[in-house]
């Protein structure tokens, strides 16, 4: 993937999350004990929903994708981060900064896509539970899975090939603990004002729009079950609530992050290390400890296989 159109910069020095040789260890700690403890978690929901034939609607079906997507997220940043706090240098390939950069936004476009999924799903058994079982048939929710798969695909692919055309001639040190679009393109020895629209319009609007569409979906789910008076009202409650969570901690880093035009802001690196580490981790938890089901479908599963 090196560029042709002059670029003489073949790697990276990132800066890291602090200078602070006290504060990189304990976050070091910290992170690490949370990947240890939280990403095993991740592929026991996987595995539990995959396992239990009880778990066959398509919420489920989504979670399990959703963990999947939230684990295979986390690989992209957290351990070349645990590492570089080990290192003296930090230093990333030109080409491993564009791989991890277009990783980076395939997940999180696939997510993003997915949780408007997850939204329609909610508000089709809530709103039109009659039609549900027809609308929300298997051959539809692999449809839906491939598109928001494709649709990540795409959203990352215009990210990067904008970034390829950019002459790259030095400084080379980016000031993040990994590789995204908004200190890359910093670095490019020309006028970047055309390039950071397009960026901003293709990742910061997108986001945004995403954002409001979801907000606007679930406040219309919620005043219908505020108005039902079904015994799965508190059910229904509970996960479009749950939902409601996981867009903020999904969403919000994103809006500040990739609205504005691309200037450093001190909290940058902190929205960024709970962005794409701590959030991702996080959310198919939050999900399983408010759902009874997948609950009680783990505590079952780990029964039968106590050692």
């Amino acid at each position: 993937m090196e560029s042709q159109n002059s670029s003489v910069v073949t790697e990276f020095i990132l800066l890291g999350l602090t200078q602070s040789q006290e504060i990189q260890l304990l976050v070091f700690v910290l992170i690490s004990a949370f990947y240890l403890i939280i990403l095993p978690g991740n592929f026991f929901i996987i595995l539990t929903i995959r396992s239990d034939p009880g778990l066959t609607a398509p919420l489920y079906f989504f979670l399990g994708n959703l963990a999947f997507l939230d684990a295979s997220y986390s690989f992209i940043v957290a351990p070349r981060m645990l590492v570089d706090f080990l290192s003296q240098k930090k230093v990333i390939s030109y080409r491993g900064c564009i791989t991890q950069l277009f990783f980076l936004h395939f997940l999180g476009g696939g997510e993003g896509l997915l949780l408007v999924v997850m939204a329609f799903d909610r508000y089709i058994a809530i709103c039109r539970p009659l039609h549900y079982s027809t609308v929300m048939s298997p051959k539809t929710c692999y449809v839906m899975v491939l598109a928001l798969w494709l649709g990540g695909f795409v959203h990352s692919i215009i990210q990067v090939a904008l970034i390829l055309r950019l002459p790259f001639c030095g400084p080379n040190q980016l000031d993040n603990f990994f590789c995204d679009v908004p200190q890359v393109i910093k670095l490019a020895c020309t006028d970047t004002f055309v390039v950071e629209l397009l960026m901003v319009f293709n990742s910061g609007l997108m986001t945004l729009l995403c954002f409001l569409g979801l907000l606007a979906s679930y406040a219309v789910i919620l005043c219908r079950i505020r108005g039902s008076s079904s015994e799965g009202k508190n059910k229904a409650m509970s996960t479009c609530t749950t939902h409601i969570i996981v867009i903020f901690l999904m969403f919000g880093p994103g809006i500040f992050i990739y609205t504005r035009p691309f200037r450093a802001f001190p909290a940058d690196k902190v929205v960024s290390l709970f962005h794409t580490v701590i959030f991702p981790l996080l959310n198919p938890v939050i999900y399983t400890l408010r759902n009874q089901e997948v609950k009680a479908s783990m505590k079952k599963l780990f029964s039968q296989h106590p050692g």
